[in-house]
């Protein structure tokens, strides 16, 4: 596989441009991670697992890097940005498994841990990572649409949402003229999910992806591709592009 990715044209928009991914050892940053690389992009996956990047490397082409980063620690962020030199491209998707809980049961110090990876860990890979970038360069951050489509139990992953999508819009405007914007997924399949026993799974995915206009829930490589779009595109800027089937119509 290596070598029919190695073979790829670098005369694209994103060929020879170096991109960070933060999350990109499995899931959705990993699918990016993979079309970014076939358009002849330079990678470098981080997460704070170990053998998700090994594994990860192993279907990305010779030389892209993984590094390994707890992303709830702004010292090893601020100091993985230091030494990672300049670079083009920051996409954000990390997240642990996502979790459902109706107000009345939810603890504090759990709510505000769950904010740790999801808002806080793409708070300071900005902050840190932004003086890497080339000024032609973008930022790429992730939402998703409990921020329009809530239902109930879903307090938590609403409100990070929201502030998500507050926070990509005000970096558009400080950090310009280096360009951020953010995807908003809807349900995927992904080990986000994983929680859930696989019946459990399985039966949300269908019956979620039969009430969708396109009768299925999304692949990690359909969101991929709008992640692509957001680095290729120059004249977007503070954007929250919504991917999810149609999910917020029915």
């Amino acid at each position: 596989m290596n070598q029919v990715m190695n073979q790829q044209t670098v005369n694209g928009v994103l060929g020879g441009k170096r991109i960070i991914l933060l999350g990109g050892s499995s899931g959705i940053g990993l699918a990016t991670a993979k079309a970014a690389a076939a358009e002849g992009a330079q990678v470098v996956i981080v997460s704070s697992n170990q053998q998700r990047i090994d594994q990860a490397l192993t279907e990305l082409p010779t030389g892209s890097e993984g590094y390994q980063v707890d992303l709830t620690n702004e010292n090893q962020i601020a100091s993985f940005f230091n030494q990672i030199g300049g670079f083009d491209h920051l996409v954000y998707t990390a997240g642990e498994g996502i979790k459902l809980s109706n107000l009345a049961d939810t603890q504090l110090d759990e709510a505000r841990t769950y904010f740790n990876i999801r808002y806080w860990g793409a708070f300071l890979a900005v902050k840190y990572g932004y003086p890497h970038i080339s000024q032609t360069g973008s930022i790429v951050l992730t939402s998703g649409i409990a921020s329009q489509r809530p239902n109930a139990g879903w307090s938590l992953g609403a409100s990070i949402c929201a502030a998500m999508e507050g926070f990509t819009r005000a970096m558009a405007m400080e950090l310009a003229p280096v360009r951020v914007n953010a995807v908003s997924p809807g349900v995927v399949k992904t080990n986000l999910w994983a929680g859930m026993s696989e019946a459990d799974r399985e039966g949300m995915y269908s019956q979620i992806g039969n009430s969708l206009p396109v009768k299925r829930v999304g692949e990690a490589e359909d969101i991929a591709q709008t992640y692509l779009y957001l680095l290729r595109q120059p004249f977007s800027t503070g954007q929250i592009i919504t991917v999810d089937g149609g999910a917020v119509l029915v």
